[in-house]
C-alpha cells in the first residue's frame, strides 16, 4: 500500500533531520513528513501543467501554518480553529518563498502552491528552520521544473561558537541569530538579528551555514533519485518572434540608454520617459501593421522590458553612473525632524531621496501589552512595530484592506533592527509601539522606517543605547564577472538588479540584516564589500540623523505618561494586592494612577503610571508604605484612628497601627483622654518599640516635645487596663498554685 522512502541527514552535532515519503498526502504532486526530535512537518506542492491564458509571471503561493493540535493545544479564538495566518507564520512563509522563488525558470508561469504544516511540535526544536527543506524535498518530487534543490538552517554565535538549528533554550544567549537559505553552490537568502556584530561574524555565520546547507541538498538529490523524479516537464508558454524582439532593440535601445543615462532624480519624469519611448514604438507598429498589432502588442512589451532592464544595467556596468546620477556608494540627499506632531508622545519624519517615513512612538502600561498566542509559544510583547504602505505613497490607487504579507515583514526586519537597542525590561516600564506610515516610496522605505524610528524613540526620551541606521544595498552583475555593489538603491534598481540587501545598526555593529539574491555565484569577496560599503554609509546616514536630535531626552513629553516600577519582595506582594484586589483597587481609586503587580524572579515588580506628578506622588508613597519596614526611633505622622481609655491607636504608616499610650501623649500626667485627641486627627509620633513576636508598635508622641522646666518624674499612673492586666496574672498564679497542691 506505501512505498516509504526515507533519507536521513546529520547535524555536525550528530543531531539527525529525517525526510520521508510516500505515505502522507500521496495524492499532492509531491510531499514529504521532515522530522528533527519530536518536531514534525508536513509539505505538499500541487502545480498545475498548463498556465492561465494572459499570465506572465509565475503565480506561485506558499502558506506555512501551525497546527495547534501539535503541540497539545486549542486554538485561543472565539471559534476555536485555525484562521487566517499569524504574522508569525506569514513570516515563515515569506522565509520560504523568497528562498524558492528565485529556483524557478523565468518563463515558467504555471499555477504553483506550496503548503506546509506543523503537525507535532518540540518546544526545544524550531520549525522555521525546518520549513524550507521540507518545501524544497517535496518539490523534488515532482516534475515541476524547479532549479533546486534548496535547503534553509538557522546559524547562531553561542559562546563564541557558531551552532547549526540550536535548541531553543541556546538561543537565550545568543549574539547572533541569522536563517540561510542556499543551493549546493550559491546562497539566495539571509535574514536575522545580531547584538552589534560585526560584518565579519556576519560573513563565518553565513559559510558555516553553507556547509550544512550542502550536504542537505546532497540528500534531497538523492531522495530524488531513488523516488524516480528526475524527468521534469517541458513547457513553452510563450511563443517568441525573434525578428520583432530585434527590430524592437533596434527601433528603442539608444532611445531606452538616452532616458537612463539622463541621471534624474525625479522617478515620475523618468518613468514617464520610458513611456514615452514604447507608447511612440506601439503606435508606429500599429500604424505600419494594424492586423498583428493586437497578437504582438504583449511581445513587444515584454521585449521593451527586457531592454529597459539591459540598458539600466549596462548604464552601471560600463559608466558606473547610476539611474538617478549618483555614484555607486552616494546616499541620497537625507532630511530629518522630530517632535513634529504635537501630541503623539514621540514623532520624527525621515526623508531620503523620494522615500519619506512619518512615525510615531506612544508609551502605554503593561495592560497595554500584545499577548503572543501562537502554538510554540504563549506569552506577552511590550514591544511592537507597525509598518503601512498606502497606495497614495507610489501614486496608486489601492484600497486599505489592511497589512499585506510585505508590510508584516517589512515591519518585523525594522522591529527586530531596533529592539537590540532598547532598554531592558526593569529599566523600562513601559510598552512602546512604533507606527511607520510611508507617505512616499522609492526604494528602502523599511529603512527609512528604521532611522524614523530611531528619532522617535529618541525624541520621545526613550534611553536607546545607541541611534539605529539601515541601509539597502545593491548589486548589478554581467556573465564576464563585470558588478558594481550600490549604495542606498531606488526601487527601479531593486527590481533590475541582482541583489537585495538590507542591512542596519549602530555605529559599533550591525543589528539586523536582510538579503535576496536573484543570481548565482556571490563570492564572498563581493559580499564582504557590500557590507564594508554598506557600513560606510549607515555612518554617514547616522551623522545626518545627528542633526536632528543628538540623544534622547532627558525627560518624557509633558502629556505622556509617567512609571515608575517598585521592586518589592515576593511577600509583601499580598500586602499590596489586598484581600479581593481591595488595596491596589484604592490606590488607583485615591490616586487616579494605574498599578499593575507582577511576579518575576523571585521578587514583586509594582508598576505604577500616571498622567500627572500629583497623582504619581499619592501612589508611589502608599504602595511605599505598605511596604516599607518601621524603624525603631523614626519619627512618623500618623493619624488616630481610634481612641481607648488607656490611650490612642495611631496608623503610623499604611496598615500598620501602634499604641500611643495615655502616659506618652504629653509630658503633663493626663486623668482621662476626653478632649485631648479626635479620630482622624494628624500628630508627629515616634516608634520607640517594635516587639517582634507579637508584631505590636509602641509610640510616644511627648518624646518629640520639649521637656517642661523643672519636670520631675513620676511613677507611671496605674489604669483600669493595667489593673485587670494584673489581676489576671494573679489569677493565673492561684490556679497553678491550687493545681501544685
Amino acid at each position: 500500500m506505501f512505498n516509504i522512502i526515507t533519507k536521513t541527514i546529520t547535524l555536525p552535532d550528530g543531531r539527525t533531520i529525517t525526510i520521508e515519503t510516500g505515505k502522507l498526502a500521496r495524492q499532492a504532486h509531491g510531499s514529504v513528513v521532515v522530522r528533527m526530535g519530536n518536531t514534525m512537518l508536513l509539505a505538499t506542492v500541487v502545480s498545475n501543467p498548463d498556465a492561465r491564458p494572459g499570465t506572465d509571471f509565475l503565480p506561485l503561493s506558499v502558506d506555512y501554518q501551525e497546527k495547534f493540535a501539535s503541540a497539545g493545544r486549542i486554538p485561543g479564538s472565539f471559534q476555536k480553529r485555525e484562521g487566517k495566518l499569524s504574522d508569525h507564520e506569514v513570516l515563515v512563509s515569506r522565509l520560504v518563498d523568497r528562498a524558492l522563488r528565485p529556483m524557478f525558470p523565468d518563463d515558467f508561469y504555471a499555477d504553483t502552491q506550496v503548503n506546509v504544516f506543523l503537525i507535532s511540535a518540540d518546544a526545544e526544536v524550531l520549525p522555521d528552520a525546518l520549513a524550507a527543506l521540507a518545501a524544497s524535498s517535496a518539490l523534488m518530487l515532482t516534475d515541476v521544473p524547479f532549479n533546486g534543490p534548496i535547503s534553509e538552517v538557522r546559524v547562531a554565535k553561542i559562546n563564541g561558537e557558531y551552532v547549526i538549528n540550536p535548541i531553543s533554550s541556546q538561543l537565550k544567549s545568543a549574539t547572533l541569530d541569522l536563517i540561510v537559505a542556499g543551493s549546493a553552490k550559491d546562497i539566495c537568502m539571509v535574514e536575522g538579528e545580531m547584538s552589534e556584530a560585526s560584518e565579519q561574524d556576519v560573513i563565518e555565520a553565513i559559510k558555516a551555514a553553507h556547509e550544512v546547507i550542502k550536504l542537505q541538498c546532497a540528500v534531497q538529490k538523492e531522495l530524488e533519485a531513488e523516488a524516480g523524479k528526475t524527468e521534469k516537464r517541458t513547457f513553452e508558454y510563450v511563443v517568441h518572434d525573434e525578428e520583432l524582439r530585434q527590430k524592437v532593440r533596434e527601433a528603442c535601445y539608444d532611445k531606452i540608454y538616452a532616458v537612463a543615462r539622463q541621471g534624474s532624480a525625479n522617478k515620475q519624469l523618468r518613468k514617464d520617459g520610458f513611456k514615452g519611448v514604447i507608447t511612440e514604438y506601439l503606435e508606429q507598429y500599429k500604424a505600419e501593421n494594424p492586423e498583428e498589432y493586437d497578437a504582438k502588442v504583449g511581445l513587444i512589451k515584454r521585449y521593451y522590458h527586457d531592454l529597459e532592464w539591459e540598458a539600466s544595467r549596462r548604464l552601471v556596468l560600463d559608466e558606473r553612473s547610476r539611474l538617478d546620477g549618483r555614484a555607486l556608494d552616494q546616499i541620497r540627499p537625507i532630511m530629518c525632524e522630530v517632535d513634529l506632531l504635537p501630541s503623539p508622545h514621540g514623532s520624527a519624519l525621515f526623508t531620503r531621496g523620494e522615500t519619506q517615513s512619518l512615525t510615531t512612538v506612544t508609551l502605554g502600561t503593561k495592560m497595554d501589552e500584545q499577548i503572543i498566542d501562537t502554538t510554540m509559544y504563549y506569552g506577552y510583547s511590550r514591544f511592537m512595530l507597525h509598518y503601512n504602505f498606502p497606495g497614495f505613497s507610489t501614486g496608486e490607487v489601492k484600497p486599505n484592506r489592511g497589512p499585506g504579507r510585505r508590510e508584516v515583514g517589512h515591519g518585523n526586519l525594522a522591529h527586530r533592527s531596533l529592539k537590540k537597542v532598547l532598554p531592558p525590561d526593569d529599566e523600562n516600564p513601559y510598552t512602546i509601539r512604533i507606527v511607520s506610515d510611508i507617505l512616499e516610496s522609492n526604494g528602502s522605505s523599511s529603512m527609512a522606517t528604521v532611522c524614523a524610528g530611531t528619532l522617535a524613540l529618541m525624541d520621545a526620551g526613550i534611553k536607546i543605547k545607541a541611534p539605529v541606521a539601515g541601509i539597502a544595498m545593491g548589486l548589478i552583475t554581467d556573465n564576464s564577472g563585470k558588478y558594481a555593489v550600490l549604495s542606498d538603491i531606488l526601487g527601479d534598481e531593486d527590481h533590475l538588479g541582482d541583489m537585495d540587501f538590507k542591512v542596519t545598526g549602530t555605529e559599533q555593529g550591525i543589528t539586523a540584516c536582510q538579503m535576496d539574491l536573484k543570481v548565482d555565484g556571490l563570492s564572498y569577496e563581493v559580499l564582504a564589500e557590500a557590507l564594508d560599503q554598506a557600513r560606510r554609509g549607515r555612518l554617514h546616514i547616522l551623522g545626518e540623523m545627528k542633526k536632528a536630535i543628538v540623544e534622547s531626552r532627558e525627560d518624557l513629553k509633558p502629556h505622556a505618561p509617567r512609571a515608575v516600577v517598585i521592586q518589592i519582595a515576593q511577600e509583601q506582594i499580598g500586602a499590596v494586592i489586598g484581600p479581593g484586589g481591595k488595596v491596589v483597587q484604592e490606590i488607583q481609586r485615591v490616586s487616579g494612577a494605574t498599578v499593575t503587580i507582577e511576579e518575576r524572579e523571585g521578587a514583586g515588580y509594582v508598576s505604577i503610571f500616571a498622567t500627572n506628578g500629583n497623582s504619581m506622588d499619592i501612589a508611589v508613597k502608599r504602595i511605599k508604605g505598605i511596604v516599607a519596614i518601621p524603624e525603631v526611633n523614626e519619627v512618623y505622622t500618623g493619624v488616630v484612628k481610634t481612641i481607648q481609655p488607656f490611650g490612642a491607636f495611631v496608623e503610623f504608616m499604611p496598615g500598620k497601627d501602634g499604641l500611643l499610650h495615655i502616659s506618652e501623649i504629653t509630658w503633663e500626667r493626663l486623668e482621662t483622654m476626653d478632649g485631648v485627641l479626635q479620630v482622624g486627627e494628624e500628630i508627629q509620633v515616634k516608634l520607640v518599640e517594635h516587639d517582634k513576636k507579637t508584631g505590636k508598635y509602641r509610640l510616644s508622641r511627648k518624646i518629640l516635645l520639649p521637656k517642661p522646666e523643672g519636670y520631675v518624674e513620676k511613677p507611671p499612673r496605674e489604669d483600669r487596663g493595667d489593673r485587670r492586666e494584673r489581676g489576671n496574672d494573679r489569677g493565673g498564679e492561684r490556679r497553678r498554685d491550687d493545681n501544685r497542691r
